[in-house]
């Protein structure tokens, strides 16, 4: 027994609740002292000759190389736990191993009842986790090393409920996973399972096992096997292949992925499996008969309706999505002994490209690991002002930081939002300054003077808590931010186009004459147009630049066939030439483009692209903070890790910027220019392209203009044309990307 006071009834201290062992060579520990933190047992062993009810055994860090059994009792409330400590902040993680592979088994429950194991190694030339005899164990993300028979086994017909889940096993030398010897109610749960050097999982004489949620890849053994009176399982949400990054093929024996014995098929239930049968493997051998056909394996046995006998690789390259993805938002997540999170300590994610075809949520994924690089799909919204510090007097004004709450509200979920999009304004300068949505390290609006008015997009990623901060550099400012859209897990996907001129009021493009927009008028943009198709578009993303205004006003586009929002997207003073970015909603097939001034303007839009449900595209937003990826006056480098030394564009020069970034499609940018010496624009186009009769960016000479930019991106590059007679510098900022 612990060398502690106990309490009794006649009341004295009570059993701690840690008992601790550490090995380590400054732990002062002694398997003759206390068991506490001051002083630990030296072995496993010892604290499992002694542990109560309701007791941890806390394990430090480091190798146990004893063969430890397990033989005391928890209760329903008060179970036994074996876990390492927990991982100190700042402190580099390193694994418990209990055995060794000299000694035949790691650690073995006997006879033992309401135990709980989590996050231990184990090593043994036999076992590395051995339950015999057993009830309640419940044994949560582990590894085993050695284990020549299995890694772990479940073995002894007094053994019932005990669970089995989140174990990594890679490359063992026998059997995954082996529960026999008339062990009762296993479950065998989300558990990664990689080149077994026998059969993955293997069941036998083991009645009512639950098997689901395991990935077994079974380098040409069988994945899974059911034997004797393996009776009543279920088997649900597995994914058995050859291998987890290719589907090579078995030179020898074309061993089924499932093996069920005719003993064990009563009151089987397989289902929502995903089993590879590339290269001519059986899924299933049923009973006396294989089946590598999922349509005549249900029709004949009545199980596996939602089976897939296809390819479990997720191919990591610009096709992943070209066919639908069998293992990813497909499970039953109403199955028995599904776990809250995957093998690895994930969430499931919702895949914004692949339809969900799963249970309850409908976008759990099947077998033991979630594919996360999912990216995310966009919602437009409005466009509607969350915003107007105007409202709230001289003391709303922006002096250093705001928080600004964005979901919840305006359409804009509570929960799961990644991003959003804002037309964001600055108006009543005093003098020059920026603004910033990534806490000062990016900006995404430049001033130079008292009284100004500018307006830039901004795709923002949301905090945890549903804000977005505003930070301002310079004297106060007003901030006006108008909501365009949302980034989450589901919405339309986009697709990219070069940039390309649908709507030029002043050369009949678009609309029927060369006459200006007059004051308060209103023209259309008709869906069609070469990057946006006549159906099926949600939002259009256009370049809207406006040019020859005579008065100053404001230009508002929103979507045809609503009322006009409170909003302006572009704001201008006479004679100047403004871009900006537009993401706009699609409603009818038609935008529209409001002049608020009282004078006339003309109007110029490009296409960007377009979102919608059947992109083409088949990719997905990632968002991120802003990463520079060029600032011409100074030294800088590229995600291609290519150096810019400090230079000027010239005029009329192109320069190429190199963005190297796993299978990116499109790019969201925000593109400044900054000390230009004589007055242009700015064409920002995709490598191997011709240059388009289009602009992103237009200024005057002196002027910092800053706007967001979408463009394609091929081969790894995007280009910058200097359309002007004098020099320029260019400031770019990488805030997202499409990617499949």
């Amino acid at each position: 027994m612990l060398a502690l006071p106990a309490f009794g009834p006649g009341g004295a201290a009570a059993a701690p609740l840690n008992v601790y062992v550490n090995n380590a060579a400054d732990a002062h520990c002694s398997d003759t002292g206390s068991g506490l933190q001051a002083q630990p047992f030296c072995t496993v062993q010892k604290a499992a000759d002694v542990v109560l009810p309701g007791q941890t055994v806390s394990i430090a860090p480091g190798d146990y190389p004893e063969q430890v059994k397990l033989t005391r009792s928890g209760t329903a409330n008060a179970p036994i736990t074996f876990t390492r400590t927990p991982y100190v902040w700042g402190q580099w993680p390193s694994d418990v191993t209990v055995g060794s592979r000299e000694l035949a088994t790691g650690l073995s429950v006997v006879r033992a009842e309401h135990v709980r194991i989590k996050d231990l190694h184990f090593a043994g030339s036999q076992y590395g986790l051995l339950v015999e005899n057993s009830t309640d164990v419940e044994a949560m993300s582990g590894q085993v090393t050695g284990a020549a028979a299995a890694s772990v086994r479940v073995t002894g017909a007094d053994s019932r409920d005990v669970t089995v889940g989140r174990f990594w096993l890679s490359f063992m030398w026998g059997s995954g996973i082996v529960v026999d010897g008339g062990a009762k109610h296993t479950t065998l749960t989300t558990n990664l399972i990689n080149g077994p050097g026998a059969t993955g999982i293997s069941v036998v004489d083991a009645p009512a096992t639950v098997v689901v949620s395991n990935s077994v890849f079974d380098s040409c053994w069988t994945g899974l096997e059911l034997g004797g009176a393996a009776t009543d399982a279920v088997v649900v949400n597995n994914v058995v292949a050859t291998g987890q990054l290719s589907d090579y093929q078995c030179r020898a024996e074309l061993r089924p992925q499932v093996k069920v014995a005719q003993t064990a098929l009563s009151g089987l239930r397989s289902d929502y499996n995903v089993l590879s049968t590339v290269n001519d493997r059986p899924a299933y051998e049923w009973g006396t008969k294989s089946y590598n056909s999922r349509w005549d394996f249900t029709a004949e046995t009545g199980q596996g309706a939602h089976d897939s006998f296809d390819s479990a690789v997720i191919r990591e390259d610009i096709g992943k999505h070209d066919r639908p993805l069998p293992t990813v938002d497909s499970a039953d997540e109403t199955a028995p002994g599904m776990l809250d999170v995957d093998a690895f300590g994930n969430s499931a994610v919702d895949d914004p490209i692949q339809a969900n075809s799963g249970t309850g949520k409908g976008f759990r994924d099947r077998g033991a690991t979630e594919y996360r690089d999912v990216g995310t799909a966009y919602t437009p919204t409005g466009p509607t002002r969350i915003l107007d510090t105007r409202d709230e007097g001289p003391n709303g004004r922006l002096t250093s930081t705001r928080k600004l709450k964005v979901t919840g509200a305006h359409g804009v979920p509570a929960d799961g939002v990644a991003a959003v999009t804002m037309n964001v304004t600055v108006t009543g300068t005093s003098g020059g300054g920026w603004l910033s949505t990534s806490n000062g390290s990016s900006s995404i609006l430049n001033w130079t003077a008292a009284g100004q008015t500018v307006a830039n997009l901004a795709t923002v990623p949301v905090d945890a808590d549903g804000t977005v901060t505003f930070s301002v550099g310079g004297a106060a400012v007003d901030v006006i931010a108008d909501l365009a859209g949302y980034y989450s897990s589901s919405g339309s996907l986009f697709s990219p186009w070069d940039l390309s001129r649908s709507l030029d009021t002043r050369n009949a493009i678009g609309v029927p004459g060369r006459t200006p927009i007059a004051p308060g008028g209103t023209v259309e943009l008709q869906a069609g147009v070469p990057g946006v198709p006549f159906t099926g578009a949600t939002a259009i993303t256009l370049n809207v630049t406006v040019t020859e205004p005579t008065s100053s006003g404001y230009l508002t586009v929103y979507p045809h066939g609503k009322d006009r929002p409170v909003i302006s997207n572009l704001n201008w003073m006479p004679g100047r030439t403004i871009a900006n970015l537009v993401t706009v909603p699609v409603v009818d097939g038609k935008v529209s483009f409001y002049n608020g001034s009282g004078g006339t303007v003309h109007v110029i839009a490009d296409v960007a692209g377009y979102y919608g449900a059947r992109a083409w595209a088949r990719t997905a937003f990632r968002t991120m903070q802003p990463q520079r990826l060029l600032d011409t006056r100074v030294d800088s480098s590229n995600t291609c890790l290519e150096t810019r030394r400090a230079a000027t564009v010239a005029p009329g020069q192109t320069l190429e910027l190199g963005v190297c970034v796993p299978h990116i499609t499109s790019a969201t940018m925000n593109v400044t220019v900054t000390e230009p010496t004589a007055a242009g624009f700015l064409t920002v186009y995709p490598a191997g392209s011709p240059r388009p009769v289009a602009s992103n960016l237009n200024w005057t000479a002196g002027q910092t203009v800053p706007n967001q930019v979408v463009v394609p991106v091929r081969d790894d590059k995007v280009l910058f044309y200097n359309g002007s007679g004098g020099t320029v510098h260019l400031v770019v900022d990488l805030f997202g990307y499409e990617a499949y």
